[in-house]
């Protein structure tokens, strides 16, 4: 797959993980609940803490990092496809991206904005970043070593 065609998937892989993440957002709270609460039954059956409401919160905040690392690996692959190094500058495109998701909720019903998911989705967003440079590095001082 040339530079371009892989530049092209990435920006469509980029694009519809925000509109999962931001569908996720326009959920009412019920809609939201529902399926949070049947992701805590199942996952309930095998590790019970989870049907705790210490457990509900930790799954519903590793979600919302899960998918911002999932945008930021895809971002951050995006910029690799196209020969450009990796920046600091696109934790900027991940704080807009998480500012935009909890500004929707605003406007939901049932749902409220919080600025500790900003954060957590900043941080998931950062920390694909770092998946992606640490999995460049390691390949680069692979290559380097053979």
């Amino acid at each position: 797959m040339d530079k371009h065609s892989k530049r092209r998937l990435y920006t469509v892989l980029v694009c519809l993980n925000l509109a999962l993440i931001w569908g996720n957002s326009l959920m009412t709270g019920d809609d939201s609940g529902s399926l949070s609460g049947g992701i805590v039954a199942w996952l309930g059956q095998f590790l019970p803490f989870f049907t705790t409401e210490l457990g509900h919160t930790i799954l519903r905040k590793a979600a919302h990092f899960s998918e911002f690392c999932l945008l930021g690996l895809l971002t951050s692959l995006r910029q690799k496809s196209g020969d450009k190094p990796l920046s600091i500058s696109l934790t900027g495109f991940g704080l807009a991206a998480a500012c935009i998701d909890e500004t929707i909720q605003i406007y939901v019903p049932g749902r409220g904005s919080s600025l500790i998911d900003v954060w957590i989705d900043t941080s998931g967003f950062a920390t694909g970043l770092a998946l992606v440079a640490l999995g460049y590095t390691l390949i680069k001082r692979k290559k380097q070593g053979d």
